[in-house]
């Protein structure tokens, strides 16, 4: 029989294992860690019967417990929709005024309309609502069809330049493109333009040129902007004296626009969402271009 060698120091006994010198000790496995082994793996074999857990062709095992995650998130999206159902059918149906002195409903269209808005407008609009480099700020109460929910409303329902029956339609000519006036026609008319909403550029060097720019923008713009120059949301045509602007304000984009002109879209939601989310959803731009900072 072979002799056991034992540690000088703990008088246990060793494998017989020896690096550099340091032999290794036969230490036995903890209690604690041993009796943690055997109840997880005792509590997986539970486990496995009591829930779904082992596929069996086209089918699995159930489990004794009765768990379905189908029938869970099934039940889940019921109750949800039973919880929507009461207010979804307020803003489907109620007149927008009732909505909008309704404060409770109104928290409710600013959760909801935020979630729609983020899933549906935010790439062009951006998450605030606040536009970019030619998509309108929503958040400015400046509007080109009108700013009120109803207005709103069929804006979404039809999209602009759409191929919806209904779209609404807006263009600005490329005046000097298709010759329409000449260069120095499209630089007056710019310059008034620019004047509109920058005041101190009506110098004595440049009051001729804003002065042709006027008679061009009677004649040739003021069937749209008005003579006034303050718009017409019945034709979608901006407002020029409130220096919000889509494509940019500068001289050089003014100019760039009367000459190439501008023709804006908007996707039509009419098949995308449901009436109550498009209502949802114009409730939520109105509150953003009339809330208060």
């Amino acid at each position: 029989m072979d002799e056991v060698e034992r540690d000088s120091i703990t008088g246990r006994e060793t494998t017989g294992h020896e690096w550099n010198g340091i032999k290794e000790l036969d230490t036995p496995i903890p209690r604690g860690v041993l009796m943690f082994l055997i109840v997880t793996h005792l509590w997986a074999i539970a486990w496995w019967f009591l829930v779904p857990s082992w596929p069996l062709g086209h089918t699995y095992t159930k489990g004794l417990l009765g768990v379905d995650q189908h029938r869970t998130v099934e039940a889940r999206v019921v109750e949800g929709q039973q919880e929507r159902a009461a207010w979804m059918a307020r803003l489907e149906s109620e007149p927008y005024d009732t909505i909008l002195a309704d404060e409770a409903l109104m928290k409710t269209v600013r959760d909801v309309g935020r979630q729609l808005f983020g899933d549906n407008c935010a790439a062009c609009h951006g998450r605030d609502g606040r536009g970019g480099a030619n998509y309108p700020d929503l958040t400015d109460d400046d509007w080109l069809w009108g700013g009120g929910p109803e207005m709103i409303e069929q804006t979404l329902r039809v999209g602009i330049n759409t191929a919806h029956p209904e779209t609404r339609v807006g263009q600005m000519p490329a005046f000097g493109r298709d010759e329409m006036l000449d260069r120095e026609q499209v630089r007056n008319v710019a310059a008034y333009v620019y004047s509109l909403t920058h005041p101190d550029y009506s110098t004595p060097e440049n009051i001729d040129r804003i002065d042709a720019g006027r008679e061009v923008f009677v004649t040739t713009c003021a069937a749209c902007h008005g003579e006034n120059a303050q718009g017409n949301p019945e034709l979608g045509a901006p407002n020029l004296t409130d220096a919000h602007w889509v494509y940019g304000g500068t001289m050089d984009t003014i100019i760039a626009s009367v000459h190439g002109g501008r023709q804006g879209h908007m996707p039509t939601w009419d098949e995308r969402l449901t009436p109550a989310e498009i209502r949802t959803l114009a409730l939520y731009v109105h509150d953003l271009g009339t809330r208060q900072p």
